[in-house]
């Protein structure tokens, strides 16, 4: 087992590469996004205020409690910091959240075509889609609780005119989720400037791709399973 002198430094460093990975594949510009990984002590490693997550250095990731204040004299955490809290206060079982602005994703939520649309049977069996979120004012209280109904039922999310929120059980998991989420996006832009505007899986094909994730072992969790911000 790890010890915990040993797991705040490799997660200092994880946060560093997946911020450059984030800033490579132009899911971030500038000082855009924030990252952030739970401790095994319930204490939060996050990006910080105003800062290039494409150059991160250990020394730079802040330190925080779950209630947002510091835990040493490191840097201010992020403006956003509030999107992280209330991920985890929701969701016990995830590890690490990570808020980007994937460019096709967050069209998509301008030009209001949904995400949540079952289309391509890779995402129908393990996220099943990525609801979006009303707009909120970024940098205040509205912006977490914008999103705290859905990252209960959600493990991505699209917060209109704004970015992606991606929780995951490490690091990694939440860089993939963003990763698929932006790619689907990608093929949705392209699907909807050949034929301006596309169609659905059918519901009998939906049905039969969500019966496969148990023969798959694919136990996490789907909006189209529970029909996440779907009317009941």
């Amino acid at each position: 087992m790890e010890s915990p002198r040993d797991e705040a430094p490799r997660l200092r460093q994880a946060l560093c590469r997946v911020g450059a990975l984030c800033y490579e594949k132009g899911f971030i510009v500038g000082a855009d996004g924030n990252l952030s990984v739970r401790l095994s002590d319930d204490t939060v490693l996050i990006t910080p205020a105003g800062a290039m997550k494409g150059f991160l250095e250990p020394h730079h990731i802040a330190h925080i409690d779950l209630d947002g204040h510091p835990v040493d004299d490191g840097p201010r955490a992020s403006s956003e910091t509030g999107i992280h809290l209330v991920a985890y206060r929701e969701r016990a079982d995830m590890r690490a959240v990570v808020h980007a602005h994937p460019p096709h994703a967050v069209a998509l939520s301008i030009a209001e075509i949904d995400m949540q649309m079952p289309v391509i049977p890779e995402i129908v069996v393990t996220i099943g889609g990525t609801p979006t979120t009303p707009y909120a004012t970024p940098g205040t209280d509205e912006l977490p609780e914008s999103i705290r109904a859905v990252v209960r039922c959600s493990d991505t999310l699209i917060m209109k005119n704004h970015g992606a929120v991606c929780l995951g059980s490490n690091l990694m998991d939440a860089f993939k989720k963003l990763d698929m989420i932006e790619h689907t996006a990608k093929i949705l832009w392209l699907a909807h400037t050949v034929r301006g505007g596309i169609e659905p899986l059918p519901p009998e094909a939906v049905s039969k791709l969500l019966a496969t994730r148990s023969a798959l072992g694919i136990r996490t969790t789907n909006t189209l399973e529970n029909r996440c911000a779907r009317p009941s």
